[in-house]
């Protein structure tokens, strides 16, 4: 066994040092008005969830502002069209603990949010949130444990903004190609060409 693993609170503490105050103080149990500025920007977030088969986390997007603060502990994120595997979804009703992290565009701080979940299909709800005609799915509703924002270290060391960093979407195996590696007689092209006309159909 290496004596070079971390393998207790202790030995990180000792490693890493004092936290600042300040990395205790951004943290609440509730949205104040600058977190509630952060979400309304934000149209990208990170929903991580735990569940009998262990871990997820999995991205959801809209406009910017697509997740509504119900109330300073409570947020609304809806549900849309994807591959029906409820991944997400399936963990919530067995397990709620969720962790969210909300992106900007442009921006570097983040903000997380912890706390549990529920699944709400009450039509009303779900037409609130319709887009081009169509209700969400389903609403989840998070009850918040603590929020707080995270500092801009990791998209600056990213330089996840920067333009001159993009990578060109062909230098990278395609979604067919993928698929194609894994399942036998699959028409990787086909499939691709039909992908721009297929997302329109099922993005909503």
């Amino acid at each position: 066994m290496s004596d070079t693993v971390i393998r207790s609170v202790e030995q990180l503490e000792s490693l890493y040092g004092e936290v600042p105050a300040a990395a205790w103080i951004k943290e609440i149990d509730r949205l104040n008005d600058h977190y509630r500025a952060l979400i309304a920007a934000s149209p990208f977030v990170l929903v991580a969830s735990v569940g009998p088969e262990g871990l997820d986390c999995s991205p959801r997007g809209d406009p910017a502002g697509f997740v509504e603060a119900e109330d300073e502990r409570t947020l609304l994120l809806p549900d849309r069209p994807g591959n029906n595997r409820v991944d997400t979804l399936s963990n919530i009703v067995r397990d709620p603990r969720v962790a969210l992290l909300f992106l900007i565009p442009g921006v570097g701080e983040t903000l997380r949010v912890n706390g549990t979940a529920e699944i709400d299909v009450d039509p009303a709800l779900c037409a609130r949130f319709a887009v081009n005609g169509k209700p969400a799915r389903s609403v989840v509703r998070i009850r918040i444990d603590s929020v707080y924002f995270q500092c801009q270290k990791a998209l600056v060391r990213s330089a996840l903004w920067d333009p001159a960093r993009r990578v060109e979407r062909r230098s990278l195996p395609s979604a067919g190609d993928m698929i194609g590696a894994l399942l036998e007689n699959f028409d990787a092209a086909q499939y691709d060409a039909d992908y721009p006309e297929r997302m329109k159909r099922t993005i909503y």
